[in-house]
């Protein structure tokens, strides 16, 4: 047994520190930008207090990711939490971008690495290129996808895998059918 996992993985309090962590912010750095004490935040990160909407929003906005994924999601049993995620208990993240729908496939936000499952629909795209610090490998599991990484475009199909180490890409799925990915994200942005 891990004795260095948190006791309790799937809590709101554990996703603000990992994400809080992954973004090299300390305690102070956050508060700072919420307007908070860091004692509030402690709090917050230790599930002692619960932060409103409004302080949802706003460590939404500090940390760069989508309000829902700071949204409680439907407990797992006690046995399988921060192990297993059921395909009725995934928590959709990222931005809400036209023709994607992301979810965590990760227990939580507490790993190295997070894990997303991406469903591209027909005839969508991004036209902006993105840039992150991360390291990403993903890979197809149906459909087609046509992924531009610094510049090259590359026409991804069913068991094909690729990698992005920091470079700016984009994406788009011009045919008829949703691609469905799975990647992997270090460290985790949502």
């Amino acid at each position: 047994m891990r004795h260095d996992l948190p006791s309790h993985p799937d809590t709101l309090g554990a996703d603000l520190r990992a994400l809080r962590k992954s973004r090299g912010l300390t305690l102070s750095d956050l508060a700072e930008k919420l307007g908070r004490s860091v004692g509030w935040l402690s709090q917050v990160e230790r599930d002692k207090s619960e932060p409103s909407i409004t302080d949802l929003r706003q460590m939404a906005k500090a940390l760069e990711v989508s309000v829902s994924i700071l949204f409680r999601h439907a407990a797992a049993p006690a046995h399988e939490a921060g192990y297993v995620v059921r395909n009725t208990a995934r928590r959709r993240i990222g931005n809400t971008v036209a023709g994607l729908v992301e979810e965590l496939l990760s227990p939580d936000l507490t790993d190295d690495f997070e894990m997303v499952h991406s469903t591209f629909e027909p005839h969508s795209q991004i036209t902006d290129a993105v840039v992150r610090p991360t390291q990403e490998v993903g890979y197809l599991v149906s459909g087609r996808l046509d992924l531009e990484i610094s510049g090259i475009t590359h026409t991804i199909t069913p068991g094909d895998s690729f990698r992005i180490r920091g470079e700016a890409f984009r994406w788009a799925n011009p045919y008829d059918k949703p691609a469905v990915a799975i990647w992997v994200i270090a460290p985790p942005v949502y």
